[in-house]
């Protein structure tokens, strides 16, 4: 699995030939795959219609199984049916695949559906991380008002996420996947105990499952739509840290305990930063003032102005060029990041200013440092995957010379680290996050590669801060604690209570690069 973690594995089975017919479709090339099964692009016999079709295996699945999907595509297809709303897609028709030869797919289950441009998914995977995604706005109000028809006619869609939301034709927003979509009961519905691991709410994990599944609320959508916004507006960024989806939940869970802040992306501006927030509450009696009706009127007045824009933080060399437009605009003001502490990635807020600092920003890289200027943008760029406060530039910075003295090559055979960032590749491998799109067409992830490396160190160490957190150590401390679970375990930490004699040379040197680089 990428990206989420579903409790549901994919299939994986060869698929159909093009030019498959399965009624009055043929189909064309998978255009994408999920937890049970896959989708096709299609075009109709008769008119070319385009379209796209999920076939559903059954083959493989015990009676029990079979029976559970069966009761999951009859519920997708009727409130397909019953629902009548431009943002949410049509299930056109239902068929049962006949394909005698071919066991894998006979008996098959194939439903119709509108035929999407893109996901949502796709488009976060590709974005630059730290701005939103281009027609945020227009795509956060298909989003809550699918939301709210969905809501109005007293259901939960149950696993709203990017993969569940469909880019159309003509700016289309279609929330899809109604496989876990349910009626609601008075003020709850019961769901079986699915979906997708980092957008559950809190108290999902804190409840029994009962003989009827696990209870779930139209608030539970609210979080996930609160997490979505996030990731919208800030190029794919989930709001709670983590290298896996049982990570960023476990992460969400601490926040509700009350153990760990909200720690909101720096660059939100401060209405999506409030919005996202209530939807975020860390219980559903909060919650559940903040419908999908008030959300969707909060975002009406939010967008009136345009697409949301991400505050960049300016570096000393810039400030003098936006000291000359700011004077130019007509009652312009500059706007600029005030985080509440070094490095801050979230939970600071944004100030609008009429004077320019020229203090470089807390937590950046000194333009006079020895960090190679090739690695300051991707050490940048890599910090802001974490948005707890100590994981900034500067830290990874240290650690980086710590660990290889900045040599790309750097290399320790009897130890088997390897890279920039010393990586071994089996842990490597576990955490593995690419981290050149751009220059990286097949998104392999290579521990030798400068961004892959330094973009799982600082997701890693962002899961170490948690950890270390989660146990209660000194919050003074934690820069000296991540330094030393990174070059040995958190385990070894945490039994240690603190750093372990064996690395303490070691972080030592990180910490007093550190004070070079914090000035």
């Amino acid at each position: 699995m990428t990206g989420t973690e579903d409790v549901r594995e994919p299939f994986e089975v060869r698929p159909l030939p093009v030019g498959f017919r399965i009624a009055d479709w043929e189909l064309g090339a998978v255009i994408g795959s999920g937890g049970w099964g896959t989708v096709y692009e299609a075009h109709a016999v008769g008119d070319d219609a385009l379209v796209a079709v999920k076939l559903l295996p059954t083959g493989a699945l015990a009676p029990g199984q079979r029976a559970a999907l069966g009761e999951l595509v009859a519920s997708e297809v009727r409130f397909s049916t019953e629902a009548d709303h431009p943002n949410l897609v049509r299930t056109r028709a239902v068929h049962t695949v006949e394909a005698p030869g071919l066991d894998t797919w006979d008996g098959a289950i194939a439903l119709v559906m509108d035929h999407a441009e893109t996901g949502l998914q796709d488009v976060l995977d590709a974005a630059d991380t730290g701005r939103p995604i281009e027609h945020a706005d227009r795509v956060l109000r298909g989003v809550v008002a699918g939301l709210a028809h969905m809501h109005t006619a007293r259901r939960v869609h149950g696993d709203l996420k990017p993969a569940n939301v469909l880019l159309g034709p003509a700016g289309a927003v279609w929330l899809a996947d109604f496989g876990l979509t349910a009626e609601l009961d008075g003020t709850h519905a019961h769901l079986p105990p699915v979906g997708t691991l980092d957008h559950l709410p809190p108290e999902w994990w804190s409840q029994r499952t009962g003989i009827e599944g696990a209870v779930v609320r139209p608030t539970a959508d609210i979080w996930a739509f609160g997490v979505l916004a996030h990731q919208v507006l800030t190029g794919g960024l989930h709001p709670f840290p983590g290298a896996t989806a049982r990570a960023r939940s476990l992460a969400a869970q601490t926040y509700a305990r009350g153990t760990a802040p909200l720690r909101l992306d720096a660059g939100l501006p401060e209405g999506w930063r409030r919005l996202i927030a209530d939807c975020l509450a860390p219980d559903h009696a909060t919650r559940i003032r903040h419908t999908a009706d008030t959300l969707a009127t909060r975002i009406e007045r939010l967008t009136d102005s345009g697409v949301p824009r991400r505050r960049r933080r300016l570096l000393p060399t810039a400030v003098a060029a936006l000291a000359v437009l700011a004077a130019t605009a007509a009652g312009g003001a500059a706007l600029l990041q005030d985080d509440d502490s070094a490095g801050n990635k979230g939970g600071g807020t944004p100030a609008v200013v009429t004077d320019v600092h020229t203090t470089p920003t807390a937590g950046a890289i000194p333009a006079d440092s020895d960090v190679p200027d090739e690695l300051r943008p991707v050490i940048e760029s890599a910090a802001r995957r974490c948005t707890d406060a100590e994981i900034t530039p500067a830290l990874l910075a240290a650690m980086i010379k710590a660990e290889s003295g900045f040599d790309t090559k750097a290399a320790r055979p009897a130890s088997e680290e390897y890279g920039i960032a010393m990586w071994t590749p089996a842990v490597f491998r576990a955490w593995a996050v690419d981290g050149d799109k751009d220059g990286d067409k097949d998104g392999d992830k290579d521990y030798m590669s400068p961004p892959d490396a330094i973009s799982t160190m600082s997701l890693y160490t962002c899961w170490l801060d948690q950890r270390f957190k989660q146990e209660g150590m000194s919050a003074k401390d934690l820069p000296a604690l991540i330094a030393a679970g990174y070059r040995t375990s958190d385990r070894s930490v945490i039994e240690e209570g603190g750093v372990p004699e064996a690395v303490r040379p070691h972080v030592k040197k990180v910490l007093r690069y550190l004070a070079e680089y914090e000035g």
